[in-house]
């Protein structure tokens, strides 16, 4: 079923529409209680928050891209690193949709929409909308909306709203509208339109943006824009302000509290060199998770322009009409058109098979800004799409040297060098890939890209393996329980390998039950490629 996306999130958003038990005062910061662990468990919590995201990646409205996921994750665990309950652990992610919106759900799960970057001024904007978000999480207002209903309520609930949702679009694009604009996951709606959590999130993301060592104003900048969204246009407000309600009222109390945070930390000496300590989170990413201290996980405020333009054309429904875009902003004002544009434009054009002529651009930024290997991995990415391989696989070897261990750089690597289709080009990205095997159990792009590399290869048992993790990280438990099942028939598994596809089923399993218990059903594949025997 193609609804299924927009019934368990919209199970949740009955749930959600009990009212909250406690609510606090606008500057409080309680430890709020909750019945967590009767109604709805932590495990439980991780495991609705982890099927949600498979399932905006199973309908194609999730945007994966290690440098973006790099850049929204280092922008995220910066903030939950100075929270003063960092032991949370998030996921961080972003919906391929144009629409202004953000939102959390359970587990720690916390997704901001393309078009809400493409609005945002600046780094600090992102941040403040990614520091409301977690505080929410934080703070328990997801689990204290959904535990207000009973929970063998939510399976009826589920059969309900897909007959609602049936019977008034008739048609499975009303999935992905209900993703793009927010209402696929309005568990949130209810929770947001309360006054007392929604000051609390206000506030505390604003302290979280001052922790972090960003404008802890930029909250009230952002609602401010967003407040005068609603006067401009007839096709009505954002959705992220039918979800987060904006009046003036909020956006001068947003700068109250700002200039009232920053104050107190000034009158607390706050150091921000002894801050490492809140760095040591061993629920941060791999790469963010090695002692540094604040000021390096927080992405450089340059690179904000540059991840910009590459949502923007990565979010594009063409890229050739995008590169057309471009074309037309250079020509109208070429001394405005930026470094970031004239990236932006030459990934447009390798995007639109016009790569030859991308490639002239992307060597010149890679000399102007030899800092930033953004520009020198896109140069790679075209040299390899025009067919200079030997250049390509030249600048791929000398990036894995310069940043070992890069995701970015070993996923694109691999990539190429699987769309060569011959048995040496797999070998070699599996050689590529081989650093991330221990860190890469729960990124499907690299279990898809590991799973055709061993196909290559020959290595028909990792093949099978890997593609078992793509099917489970895409929303498809069953099929995955089922591949590994097979695999676990065979009789040349040695003993590693069969622990570890029997570790994967008994991890695999619950889940596929509760999805099954939830009225979740599961699509055919979706252009996999056939398990190897």
């Amino acid at each position: 079923m193609q609804l299924r996306i927009a019934t368990l999130a919209l199970a949740l958003a009955l749930a959600a529409n009990q009212p909250l038990r406690a609510q606090a005062a606008s500057d409080a910061l309680p430890d709020i209680g909750s019945s967590a662990g009767e109604l709805i468990t932590p495990r439980e919590e991780t495991i609705y928050g982890a099927i949600t995201l498979r399932q905006v990646r199973e309908s194609g409205m999730l945007l994966e891209d290690p440098l973006i996921e790099g850049w929204i994750n280092s922008l995220g665990y910066s903030l939950v690193a100075a929270s003063d309950r960092k032991q949370k652990e998030f996921t961080f992610f972003v919906i391929r949709s144009r629409d202004i919106n953000a939102f959390a759900t359970l587990g720690g799960y916390v997704g901001i929409n393309a078009g809400l970057v493409l609005t945002a001024e600046n780094q600090d904007e992102v941040a403040a909308v990614l520091g409301h978000e977690i505080s929410h999480v934080t703070q328990r207002h997801i689990v204290r909306a959904v535990e207000a209903a009973q929970k063998d309520q939510l399976p009826i609930m589920l059969g309900m709203l897909a007959g609602i949702i049936i019977g008034a679009t008739g048609n499975g694009d009303a999935v992905q509208a209900a993703v793009a604009g927010g209402s696929g996951l309005m568990q949130q709606r209810q929770i947001n339109f309360t006054r007392g959590g929604e000051q609390e999130a206000d506030r505390i993301g604003i302290q979280l943006l001052a922790r972090a060592g960003f404008d802890p104003n930029a909250m009230a900048s952002f609602f401010s824009r967003m407040h005068l969204a609603t006067r401009s246009g007839n096709q009505g407000p954002p959705e992220f302000l039918r979800t987060h309600p904006v009046t003036t009222n909020r956006i001068a109390e947003a700068r109250e509290r700002a200039e009232r945070i920053v104050g107190e930390e000034l009158a607390n000496t706050y150091d921000f060199a002894k801050f490492d300590e809140r760095a040591q989170n061993p629920l941060l990413p791999r790469d963010l998770a090695t002692g540094v201290d604040l000021v390096r996980i927080r992405p450089d405020p340059t690179l904000f322009a540059w991840a910009r333009e590459r949502l923007r054309v990565l979010s594009a429904p063409s890229a050739i009409q995008e590169s057309a875009n471009y074309e037309m902003q250079r020509e109208a004002n070429p001394s405005d058109f930026t470094a970031a544009q004239r990236y932006g434009e030459a990934l447009a054009l390798t995007r639109a098979n016009r790569a030859n002529l991308a490639i002239a651009q992307l060597s010149a930024l890679s000399r102007e800004f030899p800092d930033n290997y953004w520009a020198e991995l896109a140069l790679a990415e075209a040299e390899h799409t025009a067919g200079e391989q030997a250049r390509s696989d030249a600048r791929y070897d000398a990036l894995m040297a310069r940043l070992p261990g890069n995701e970015a750089v070993l996923l694109s690597y691999a990539r190429s060098l699987n769309e060569r289709s011959t048995r040496e080009s797999g070998q070699r990205a599996q050689e590529v890939l081989r650093p991330l095997l221990l860190l890469g159990a729960y990124d499907v792009e690299f279990q898809r890209s590991f799973a055709r590399a061993s196909a290559l290869a020959g290595d028909t048992l990792r093949a099978a393996e890997a593609y078992a993790e793509a099917a489970f990280l895409s929303g498809r438990a069953e099929d995955a329980l089922q591949q590994l099942r097979t695999l676990q028939q065979r009789d040349d598994l040695d003993y590693i390998q069969r622990a570890r596809v029997d570790a994967r089923i008994a991890y695999i399993t619950p889940i596929a039950i509760e999805m099954q218990r939830q009225g979740i059903t599961e699509r055919q594949n979706r252009g996999f490629a056939p398990q190897p025997q």
